[in-house]
Formats: C-alpha cells, sequence, structure tokens
C-alpha cells in the first residue's frame, strides 16, 4: 500500500477528485476532497489518498475525462500535481 498527496490549484477547493487503478472501471474508482493544508510556508490546496495499492492511476477530471496518470509505491508518499498546476521551486 502507498499513498498520493495531489497537489491542485485553489480553484478546486471542495471538489472531489476521483483516481482509478489503470484499466479500473468507473465501479472501481476512490475519491478525495480537495481541502486547504496549512504548512509552514502557507497554505496549500490538495487532496490525499491515504491507501492505494501499489500501481498506476489515472486521474480523473469528470466521468469520462482523464487528466494524468501516477504510480503509487509501496510503503512510500508519491506527490503529483494537477495538470497546469507546477510544483513550487
Amino acid at each position: 500500500m502507498g499513498a498520493l498527496v495531489l497537489h491542485t490549484p485553489r480553484e478546486l477547493d471542495g471538489l472531489e477528485i476521483e483516481v482509478s487503478s489503470l484499466g479500473g472501471t468507473a465501479l472501481h474508482r476512490t475519491h478525495a476532497l480537495v481541502r486547504p493544508r496549512t504548512t509552514g510556508t502557507g497554505t496549500h490546496y490538495a487532496a490525499v489518498y491515504a491507501q492505494l495499492a501499489a500501481g498506476t492511476y489515472t486521474v480523473w477530471d469528470d466521468a469520462a475525462s482523464p487528466v494524468a496518470s501516477v504510480t503509487i509505491h509501496g510503503g512510500r508518499v508519491t506527490e503529483a500535481w494537477w495538470p497546469a498546476h507546477s510544483p513550487p521551486p
């Protein structure tokens, strides 16, 4: 098992973002709510998926539109960024 932190722009605050294992169906998606996360460097927005089986996942914009792919490694936290939302320098 691993975890995913999906960093997003502020505009997605309060939305649920779904992920599914590569080749999975709509019936096998899981979702997480985008929330503000306060750190020492300010407030950032992210959805956190605490327990995902290792493997490759599709990140969905809506029911039919994939926006990204991310690989989860067992025993690790993977960080990913919503398209057009860059990691901090």
